[in-house]
């Protein structure tokens, strides 16, 4: 299926009100850099068993694997979830980056290693999160 599509069917199923706020953040990230690379991931393994939740990719960016060896992924990420939305920056080193440099502006959010999680829109600064996204697209 085409990316775009399955982006867009994606987009769709989603319930209310994260339908709504998942389409914001996916628009404001294609005006940031609207020839970003565009991933979709299902969530399922190579068997068909779903694994994690369907996600949006943006960008592109080269992931350390275990042993050495290296995989092309997105670099940032997008994902409802059963608590809310997952903005997922890959490819970060420092697993204390993301809070010490967004944590006190982006609102209630939970920021680990290289998510930032939050419940809705409302809680957050969105702002700040595009601000980060765009930031961190850039360093691709």
């Amino acid at each position: 299926m085409d990316i775009k599509l399955a982006i867009l069917n994606y987009l769709n199923n989603l319930p209310e009100p994260k339908r709504t706020e998942i389409t914001r953040i996916h628009q404001a990230i294609i005006e940031i850099i609207p020839t970003a690379q565009l991933w979709f991931l299902e969530g399922t393994n190579t068997s068909g068993k779903v694994v994690t939740n369907p996600n949006i990719g943006y960008g592109n960016c080269t992931l350390q694997l275990a042993g050495g060896k290296t995989r092309a992924f997105y670099k940032i990420g997008l994902s409802a979830n059963s608590t809310g939305i997952s903005v997922y920056i890959m490819g970060i080193k420092d697993k204390n980056y993301l809070n010490n440099t967004y944590g006190s502006k982006i609102g209630k959010g939970k920021i680990t290693g290289y998510c930032i999680k939050f419940r809705n829109l409302k809680d957050i600064y969105i702002e700040e999160l595009i601000r980060a996204i765009n930031t961190e697209l850039e360093n691709c």
